[in-house]
């Protein structure tokens, strides 16, 4: 804590509002490793667990607009202090769930304190920004990255102690605890744009529908990365078993990386070219995939993919906070919601497309969405 004092306030502000974005990413993930486990305990099939996992984006997309007006209302900070703390407790719930129909109105709730914690914390990120007039943000979801492959290795080294989900679970929401003790204080007190009368409810105007799309389609690709890249490493690059998961490893390592250097080649390049690029860089990462289906170049193509999605969606928040029409947490939630509806239906789309022609044509129409990004980006 000492320490924390001797340095200067818009400093102490941005390590706690990174230690809330580690917070969120490291719940998340601690969750999502132990998704096998609890599947077995409840005996779930995979259709049946495909079911119950839409409850924790049924939940986030309910929140949605309930977090712009917390935000809007409240302000970020105390948003985010009690939804860390709700979203901390609900996690051990989920692993003492003894019944399906406990499990899904856990992650109901678990979604939507997640996202009113991802509104406000941004919320948080956007103040941040204001104070050392350049751009932070995409660091700020580097972490949230970091903190996926933390809360994934811890929750395999707990798997290989043969703790159960819920003991896990615990130890991550002491952790939580500990770190809102800590930061909550530094967390700025007034958002940007507090003072403004802006009105909860109004017509985005074009450039948050603008940066809405943008959201939209990266997220779409990010989503399909995510949940299609192995497949499509098994399907039609047919990599030697020992690499079987080189293609999801290479987009979340440059996508994660990507974030930490982020901020600095935006600062120098602009927002506007950075998107450009990153659309680009999409486009072109999946068409080598598809064009040359084979192990080199499909990896290559998909650390562009992961370069590529990287800043996109920060950038788009940041962009986001700054509207001039709506605060910067109803702003926030009306982005978010068109990113999120990407994220949540491309991968389906993505795989009806499959069935009934291949996943690479279907791949192929996720490459023309990085073309969109890049349009897009020359209209904001």
């Amino acid at each position: 804590m000492n320490l924390l004092l001797s340095l200067p306030p818009r400093r102490v502000n941005r390590i706690a509002v990174s230690c809330f974005f580690f917070l969120a990413g490291l719940c998340f993930s601690s969750w999502a490793s132990r998704i096998p486990s609890i599947q077995q305990k409840l005996h779930l099939n995979n259709i049946a667990l495909g079911g119950v996992l839409l409850a924790l984006p049924c939940g986030l997309m309910v929140s949605l607009p309930l977090a712009g007006w917390l935000v809007h209302r409240f302000g970020s900070r105390p948003v985010a202090i009690g939804a860390a703390l709700l979203y901390a407790s609900i996690l051990p719930l989920l692993g003492f769930a003894g019944a399906v129909w406990q499990l899904v109105t856990g992650l109901f709730f678990f979604g939507m304190a997640g996202n009113m914690l991802n509104i406000s914390i941004n919320t948080q990120a956007i103040g941040t920004e204001a104070l050392y007039g350049r751009s932070v943000m995409a660091s700020y979801h580097g972490l949230w990255s970091l903190a996926g492959f933390s809360g994934a290795s811890i929750g395999g080294l707990f798997l290989s102690l043969g703790w159960r989900p819920w003991q896990h679970f615990l130890v991550i929401t002491a952790l939580a605890f500990i770190i809102v003790a800590i930061m909550a204080g530094h967390l700025i007190t007034r958002d940007l744009a507090a003072d403004e009368n802006r009105p909860i409810f109004a017509r985005p105007d074009r450039s948050l529908i603008n940066l809405g799309i943008i959201a939209f389609c990266s997220m779409i690709c990010e989503g399909t990365m995510f949940d299609w890249s192995n497949v499509y490493f098994h399907e039609v690059i047919h990599p030697p078993a020992l690499l079987a998961g080189a293609g999801l490893t290479a987009f979340m390592s440059t996508m994660a990386s990507g974030r930490f250097f982020g901020d600095w080649v935006t600062t120098r390049l602009g927002v506007k070219r950075i998107l450009q690029i990153s659309g680009s860089l999409t486009a072109t990462g999946l068409l080598l995939s598809i064009l040359f289906p084979w192990l080199l170049p499909a990896l290559l193509g998909f650390l562009m993919v992961g370069a590529g999605v990287s800043s996109v969606v920060p950038l788009v928040y940041s962009a986001a906070g700054r509207s001039k029409i709506l605060s910067p947490g109803v702003a926030l939630a009306a982005v978010s919601t068109l990113g999120y509806l990407g994220f949540l239906f491309g991968p389906p789309f993505i795989g009806f497309i499959a069935h009934i022609s291949s996943l690479r044509v279907s791949l192929g129409l996720i490459a023309i969405l990085g073309s969109v990004i890049a349009l897009f980006a020359s209209k904001i």
